[in-house]
C-alpha cells in the first residue's frame, strides 16, 4: 500500500487574509499514477462575503440624516404655513430725468436734501425759497432748507421710498448768547427728535452755508425755556455739538443721538 504526501505544505495561520491564487497543491498519486492538483491554497481569516449588504448602510445613512434634520429643528408638516408678507424692498432711486421738486414752495435755489430710505437717509434734488436766491447767509439757508426737510416727498419721491423724520413743527434759530457765531439752535432739544431727522438735518446743512467752512454742523437744542429749553429756572440751556455727516451717520441714522462732538 503506497501512502500519497504533498509535494510542499504549509499550515494556515488564524486571523490571516483570504488569498486567492496560485500556488496550487499538487500531491502524487498512486506509484506511476498521474499527479493530483487539488487547487488553489485558502488560508483560513476572515469570514468570506457571499451577497450584497449595501442595504443596511443606506437605511443606516438615512435614519442618520433624519435626525440631523430633527436636530436642526426641521418638522415636516402637511398644513400650509402663513409666513407672512415678503419683506419689501425700495430703489432709493429717482428718474435720471426728474426736475427737482420745489415742495409747493415755488423754489428759486436748487439744493439737496437728506431723506430717509430704508435704513439710511440718501440726497434728493430740490428746490427752496430764499429772499433774492441768496444762498450765502446762514440762518435764511438754514430756515429754507429745514422747510425743504418738513415738507412731505411728492409722487416720485414716496415710490422709491423716500420719506422725512423731521417734524411739521420745528423751527431753527441763530445763536445763543455765548455761542460761536456758526451754531444753530432747534426749537427741540436734540435727543427729543424722532430717529433719522438729526441725520436729515446735518447732512442737508453739511454741504451749504448753514455749515462752517470745514462742512461741520454745529447744532444744539432751544437756549431758554420758552423754546422748550431748561424750565427749572437755573438758566442752564442744552450744550452744542458739532457734528459732520460720514458715513456712520448716513448708514447708521437711528444712533445719532452718540453722534457729534460736545464744544
Amino acid at each position: 500500500m503506497t501512502s500519497t504526501a504533498p509535494l510542499t505544505s504549509t499550515a494556515p495561520r488564524a486571523g490571516s487574509a483570504l488569498r486567492t491564487g496560485p500556488p496550487v497543491r499538487t500531491y502524487r498519486g498512486a506509484r506511476g499514477g498521474p499527479p493530483i492538483r487539488t487547487g488553489p491554497r485558502i488560508r483560513s481569516g476572515l469570514p468570506i462575503r457571499t451577497g450584497p449588504r449595501r442595504l443596511p448602510l443606506a437605511l443606516c445613512g438615512l435614519a442618520l440624516l433624519g435626525a440631523l434634520a430633527a436636530g436642526c429643528g426641521i418638522r415636516s408638516t402637511s398644513v400650509p404655513v402663513d409666513a407672512g408678507a415678503a419683506p419689501s424692498r425700495v430703489s432709493c432711486v429717482l428718474p435720471g430725468d426728474r426736475e427737482s421738486a420745489d415742495g409747493g414752495d415755488g423754489g428759486n435755489l436748487p439744493v439737496r436734501v437728506y431723506l430717509s430710505c430704508g435704513s439710511r437717509v440718501s440726497p434728493v434734488d430740490r428746490r427752496v425759497a430764499l429772499p433774492d436766491g441768496d444762498d450765502s447767509e446762514r440762518l435764511p439757508v438754514a430756515r429754507g432748507l429745514l422747510d425743504a426737510l418738513r415738507a412731505e416727498p411728492d409722487s416720485e419721491e414716496e415710490s422709491a421710498g423716500f420719506k422725512t423724520a423731521v417734524p411739521r413743527g420745528l423751527r431753527v434759530s441763530g445763536p445763543a448768547e455765548g455761542d460761536p457765531a456758526a451754531a444753530l439752535r432747534l426749537s427741540e432739544p436734540l435727543g427729543d427728535l424722532p430717529a433719522f431727522a438729526l441725520a436729515q438735518i446735518v447732512c442737508t446743512y453739511a454741504d451749504t452755508a448753514a455749515a462752517g467752512s470745514d462742512r461741520s454742523v454745529i447744532l444744539g437744542g432751544p437756549a431758554d425755556a420758552e423754546d422748550g429749553g431748561d424750565s427749572t429756572g437755573s438758566g442752564a440751556v442744552e450744550p452744542l455739538r458739532r457734528f459732520r455727516c460720514d458715513t456712520d451717520l448716513r448708514t447708521r441714522p437711528g444712533a445719532s443721538d452718540n453722534a457729534g462732538t460736545p464744544l
